[in-house]
């Protein structure tokens, strides 16, 4: 048997007014997801508890079938992972964006695309300033960055109750009151208030500016925590799986659940990523015997409605449906035995911009999948399905055939 789950991230939404009172969904033209729903099941689920962060990381660790309320201890150790980076015992990961504040709002969480090699540049700056001999900045995919705090006598004074605000939840908001709260919080605070004198005037910011892009004014830190720890998925599932993705996050959560990871050239983590060769490296995937299980990730779904773009995410749907879903589903048709789940990890409502807490829907088809009534792969057949998981860390074992 093999396996296939697609995730595009973020793509359940709300009906929208421009659309005719439609979800993104439902208007997107998918007739590959839907060719699976009418051979399969369409459900819903809930991967993140209403106590919980509704980001990426819980609800990814959920889809992936591990309970976040047992696993869960923040986004950046798992993005430490994919990088990897070993943290000890009192060792802190703190996911860093670099951002554009003008005037205490959140003008772009990514300071506009800022590239990877700016990103590092500012960052080798920041290293020389900031005044903590334990404090380590790592850099990773443009805006996506971590800031690793070691202390040599292990008495960091963070605990799981210093909260923070992931900044894309931000955009167009007063950053006033989102500054770190909780344990440790002055010292998080200090470091992004600093930040700003790093960055004035830095090589970098000059020549953005003159060329017209939004400069990297500030860091801004969040989504910190410590070493997580995970079962293997082979012990606890009995099947081998890879991991394709542009995402750090994903990639720490694959790694640390025992899976490889197979990167994709042209797979940015954005609207402009390559989709075919992402079909084509789950294709290729599959006919590894070493293999039971590929999971492809796109963002792309999700940066558009960060972006408040309604024909962005249909246009990213379209394009996850033509060079990912219809290429991989007909290569399993005629492969043999074959599962394949194509869902998305959270929410994220075009009207909000941010991630939200609610059921995201599902579809389900292959060997020993009996269809249920509905043809349609969207939000409002998934709302009239009896299938649901509430726990939505159960559902891989639901998918898997797992009756135990």
């Amino acid at each position: 048997m093999k396996y296939v789950i697609v995730i595009p991230d973020g793509c359940a939404d709300e009906p929208q007014e421009t659309l005719g009172g439609r979800t993104p969904l439902q208007a997107a033209r998918m007739p590959s997801a839907d060719r699976l729903a009418a051979a399969g099941v369409v459900g819903r689920a809930t991967h993140v508890p209403d106590h919980l962060p509704p980001g990426s990381a819980v609800a990814n660790m959920s889809l992936l079938g591990y309970d976040p309320n047992e696993h869960f201890t923040g986004r950046a150790p798992l993005e430490a992972a994919a990088q990897g980076i070993e943290l000890g015992d009192g060792d802190w990961a703190i996911r860093c964006n670099l951002v554009t504040i003008e005037d205490q709002v959140m003008q772009d969480f990514t300071a506009g695309h800022i590239t990877t090699e700016e990103a590092t540049e500012l960052l080798r700056t920041a290293q020389e300033k900031i005044e903590s001999e334990g404090a380590e900045f790592v850099a990773g995919v443009s805006y996506r960055n971590l800031l690793i705090d070691r202390s040599a006598d292990r008495s960091l004074p963070y605990t799981r109750d210093t909260r923070t605000t992931p900044p894309h939840d931000l955009t167009g908001q007063s950053v006033v009151d989102s500054f770190p709260r909780g344990p440790g919080s002055d010292r998080l605070s200090e470091w992004m208030r600093q930040s700003v004198t790093w960055f004035d005037g830095h090589p970098v910011n000059r020549k953005r500016l003159a060329e017209g892009r939004r400069p990297a004014t500030n860091i801004w830190l969040w989504g910190l925590g410590q070493r997580p720890h995970l079962a293997p998925f082979e012990a606890t599932y009995g099947v081998r799986g890879t991991m394709i993705t542009a995402v750090d996050l994903l990639r720490g959560i694959a790694r640390l659940i025992g899976w490889t990871v197979r990167e994709v050239a042209g797979a940015t983590g954005y609207l402009d990523t390559d989709y075919r060769a992402k079909g084509l490296a789950a294709i290729d995937a599959i006919s590894n015997d070493d293999v039971d299980l590929v999971a492809v990730h796109v963002e792309a779904p999700d940066e558009a409605s960060h972006e408040g773009r309604v024909d962005a995410k249909i246009e990213a749907l379209e394009a996850i449906d033509r060079e990912i879903i219809g290429p991989v589903l007909e290569q399993l048709e005629s492969s043999g035995d074959y599962r394949m789940l194509v869902t998305p990890d959270h929410p994220t409502p075009i009207r909000t911009r941010t991630h939200s807490h609610g059921m995201v829907p599902l579809v389900i088809g292959g060997t020993g999948i009996v269809p249920d009534r509905f043809d349609t792969y969207d939000e409002v057949a998934a709302a009239a399905s009896p299938l649901a998981f509430d726990e939505g860390w159960r559902l891989m074992r639901y998918f898997l055939g797992r009756t135990s």
